[in-house]
């Protein structure tokens, strides 16, 4: 249920013009301080999980592993994506709250 919470607050964000989506605008919004947060995809290599949590660390940008490229794409009426980045300050607080109740209910 959170799940999909999550995945209608990215559509909203995204037909508000507050989201950045894959690998390239990802660096461009997180290196320029614009991010707010940052979604990963769950099936994504190892490799790319692995710089966007280090370049979100370094820049102290909040940084989550959630769904997968599918989900991603679709929550915000693209194709795949690896990665989606939120640009404002109220998406991204009410997408952690939701993310941290999601990763609580797993416990």
């Amino acid at each position: 249920m959170i799940k999909d919470k999550v995945l209608s607050l990215l559509s909203i964000a995204q037909k508000a013009g507050k989201i950045k989506s894959g690998s390239f605008q990802t660096d461009e919004a997180v290196k320029g301080g614009k991010a707010r947060l940052v979604l990963v995809a769950g099936d994504a290599s190892d490799n790319s999980k692995k710089d966007v949590f280090n370049m979100c660390s370094f820049y102290k940008v909040s940084c989550y592993e959630y769904s997968d490229k599918d989900n991603l794409g679709r929550a915000i009426g693209k194709e795949e994506r690896t990665s989606v980045t939120v640009c404002d300050e109220g998406f991204a607080r009410s997408l952690e709250k939701l993310l941290n109740e999601c990763s609580e209910q797993e416990r």
